[in-house]
């Protein structure tokens, strides 16, 4: 067995290319364009639109998509490390082809959905054509599923679906949507569920409100509190089997997660970045910030929090490649999705302090970075609930000790090593060692 930690050349050649072309002509974009995800914004075309040519060009189009789907099929470790260059930015994943939630909306697409809605919302949201909303979160719920209220039932050929949805992403811009909705009332509530594909234009579907998200300054909310009243939909836009919505949603949410944790590297990193920058440039009291022991420890403590997130992150994308089924690692994943938030708040914080009020200032994305922290730890469930999952998988099989203190206290352990080497322990005594009591 060997490890190892470098790239093949032509993968590594492949990343400065992509370090490079994303730092000199996808960041200035991010600073002139109100946002990526709008397919409408004649600014936004005009300029995106060009760089997605170049990174065609490249093959490095939709890396996560196979070679069926129209992309190079990266895997998930070197998707990761593609990530991290893009997560540094704002339109990097769109200028990419592997944005949220399109990108997991484009797996359920292809593994659940029939050859109409393949061709009709598949073909032109892998080809960056149309975005999506993955309309799953209710008002009173939140994302537990469990206690979902929005219903659909069957009439003739078609499905009709009541209920509110709350902070559906994207909807501002989205073609289409997919929904999640209860079919099965009397089911167990994991098979009590299905998902649709919903055109925006149907009719019954009520934008009840824009949401806006703090941190995030553009002039109208791209997130929705959506109302569904008698929306009808084909039978046929049912995706995969009824009452399987949860299957059908692992099939993007594992990937989801992972995929932000590897954007959430590149964000560190542009965090780290600026702070080291900041600190040995800027004087105080005759001498660096970089020479003031505080400041150094805060530099150290983000370098250590980086790197570790960084190798999680990579090892959980090795596990998804080795096993090719996110269930076997979903306690690594949710590892992954409660590490995230804290370390982006951590750096951003710490970056905030070193450069002072400049730092707070809208002058600087940290404030937008902190507040980002707090999305992270609620997209695609909540940092407790992963919590958690990852201890009752941790805890999956551990027995119980019988007794009044536990067998491996050091008097018990060490009675029995005792016992274990009495003969050595004598022969030693015998021939006048010092043999400990």
């Amino acid at each position: 067995m060997s490890w190892g930690f470098e790239n093949d050349p032509e993968v590594q050649e492949e990343l400065e290319w992509v370090d490079e072309f994303v730092r000199t002509e996808v960041e200035p974009v991010d600073q002139v364009i109100e946002h990526a995800w709008n397919p409408r914004d004649p600014v936004r075309n005009a300029l995106i639109k060009p760089l997605q040519q170049q990174v065609r060009d490249r093959k490095l189009w939709a890396c996560h998509l196979g070679p069926e789907l129209g992309g190079p099929g990266y895997g998930q470790l070197r998707l990761a490390l593609l990530n991290e260059k893009l997560g540094r930015t704002h339109s990097g994943p769109v200028v990419f082809g592997c944005q949220a939630p399109d990108s997991g909306n484009a797996e359920i697409l292809a593994h659940y959905g029939t050859d109409h809605l393949r061709k009709t919302y598949l073909e032109p949201l892998v080809e960056g054509e149309i975005v999506s909303c993955f309309s799953m979160t209710e008002p009173h719920g939140g994302s537990d599923p469990t206690g979902f209220r929005t219903t659909a039932r069957l009439e003739g050929d078609e499905w009709v679906i009541n209920g509110e949805k709350w902070f559906s992403s994207h909807a501002l811009f989205a073609e289409f949507l997919i929904v999640m909705a209860v079919t099965e009332p009397d089911a167990a509530a994991h098979r009590s569920m299905s998902m649709f594909v919903v055109p925006a234009d149907t009719p019954g579907i009520e934008r009840v409100r824009d949401v806006s998200v703090w941190g995030h300054d553009e002039p109208v909310g791209t997130h929705q509190y959506l109302r569904y009243t008698d929306v009808r939909v084909p039978a046929e836009n049912l995706l995969g089997e009824r009452g399987q919505a949860f299957a059908v949603a692992q099939t993007r949410l594992g990937g989801g997660r992972i995929h932000h944790a590897m954007r959430t590297v590149g964000l560190v990193q542009s965090a780290f970045e600026m702070m080291t920058r900041r600190a040995v440039s800027r004087t105080t009291k005759g001498e660096r910030l970089a020479d003031k022991q505080l400041v150094q420890e805060m530099i150290a403590d983000s370098w250590i929090q980086l790197e570790q997130f960084r190798l999680l992150v990579l090892r959980t994308a090795w596990r998804i490649d080795r096993y090719n089924d996110y269930r076997r690692v979903r306690a690594d994943i949710s590892a992954v999705k409660a590490a995230m938030p804290k370390i982006l708040a951590d750096v951003a914080g710490r970056a905030i302090q070193i450069h002072g009020s400049l730092g707070i200032s809208k002058e600087l994305p940290f404030g937008k970075w902190v507040m980002e922290s707090f999305h992270m730890g609620l997209a695609d469930g909540a940092t407790e609930v992963h919590k958690v999952n990852l201890a009752q998988f941790l805890l999956r099989g551990t027995e119980p000790d019988d007794g009044l203190f536990p067998p491996y206290i050091l008097p018990t352990r060490r009675a029995e090593s005792r016992e274990r080497f009495a003969e050595v322990l004598a022969a030693a005594a015998d021939d006048g060692g010092e043999v400990r009591a």
